[in-house]
């Protein structure tokens, strides 16, 4: 039987398809373009808009299983309309056409974006959902995502939505944004920090949290997938940890931080560079409340690794592809 992934050519999905593959599954890879996450491996690959109906009906024709991770994230807004229609449309899109595929089973990776995150005490799948238009536009993208897809549950899709944190890990091959950060603590050119934070998950445990989703997940039910809270000076210190690259001494404080803002808004807007601070950005590191994975850990057996684990085992992944100077091996376990 076919298993679909969409998506398979970004971070996430490109990781999902090599465990797909390790568990001897047919992959049909579906994006818009073959990318370089998935070089060299043995998976069929179909070209696919997730927001054109015909495109999306080839995809799926004989699948078993769908994996959907397609998205489009953005700390910059959504002028454009993109976020949207790609976050929401494309996930009814989607779902509709796995309905009418007669699917058996359909995995929606979602966000803990899709939750508003100016919460009071521990975030749960209970928690309300980011609607309110002071928000975000990705992550409200998020919450409507989730329910054009209970539209298609009601209508008889076995579907369960997982909601990552902020993913990261090795594998990161564009790199994503985070990539971009954790890339530049190794290289100490982060010239400082932002004084806020936020729940990091390794990506390898997002996608054993997908697998066990499918195979054990309640159709309707979210689970979320949290790694641990750590803030952007724990990251940093952990990074220093592994690679000898000193970090950052300055830390900015957020009401700095939130000042300069507009100007991050603007060059983050054209050139797409991480480093520069939005406003979108600063909400999530200043939003982050504790988010509880105990309905992951009690129904899918869920169980992060490490941090420290994530960020030594993505510095020699950063390593090994020459993005780093060659170091002598770290300490055990890292």
């Amino acid at each position: 039987m076919v298993t679909v992934v969409t998506g398979a050519s970004g971070f996430l999905g490109g990781v999902l398809v090599r465990s797909l593959l390790a568990h001897g599954r047919h992959v049909r890879a579906v994006d818009l373009r073959r990318g370089p996450s998935l070089e060299g491996l043995e998976v069929e690959f179909q070209r696919a808009d997730v927001r054109d109906g015909d495109a999306v009906q080839a995809a799926l024709r004989g699948a078993s299983t769908v994996f959907h991770t397609a998205a489009v994230i953005s700390v910059t807004g959504d002028r454009s309309g993109k976020v949207r229609d790609v976050n929401v449309n494309g996930v009814r899109t989607v779902a509709e056409a796995a309905l009418d595929a007669g699917v058996d089973r359909f995995v929606h990776c979602s966000s803990v974006h899709a939750f508003d995150l100016e919460l009071d005490g521990e975030l749960t799948e209970a928690s309300p959902r980011a609607t309110d238009p002071h928000l975000p536009p990705y992550d409200r993208s998020k919450a409507a995502g989730e329910a054009a897809l209970r539209e298609v549950v009601e209508r008889g899709l076995d579907a369960v939505v997982c909601n990552p944190t902020g993913v990261i890990g090795p594998h990161d091959i564009n790199p994503s944004r985070m990539g971009v950060v954790i890339l530049a603590l190794f290289r100490g050119r982060m010239p400082a920090l932002i004084d806020g934070g936020f729940n990091w998950v390794d990506v390898r445990d997002v996608v054993a949290g997908l697998l066990a989703a499918e195979a054990q997940g309640r159709t309707g039910e979210n689970y979320l997938l949290p790694g641990h809270q750590r803030s952007l000076l724990e990251m940093a210190i952990a990074a220093e940890e592994v690679s000898g690259v000193p970090r950052p001494r300055r830390v900015v404080p957020m009401w700095l931080a939130r000042t300069v803002t507009p100007i991050g808004n603007v060059v983050s807007g054209s050139t797409g560079n991480p480093l520069w601070a939005t406003s979108e950005s600063l909400h999530a590191l200043r939003f982050s409340p504790p988010v509880s994975g105990a309905k992951a850990r009690t129904e899918l057996g869920y169980a992060p690794r490490p941090f420290v684990e994530t960020i030594g085992e993505t510095y020699r992944w950063f390593e090994d592809r020459g993005l780093l100077p060659r170091s002598e091996p770290g300490p055990p376990g890292v």
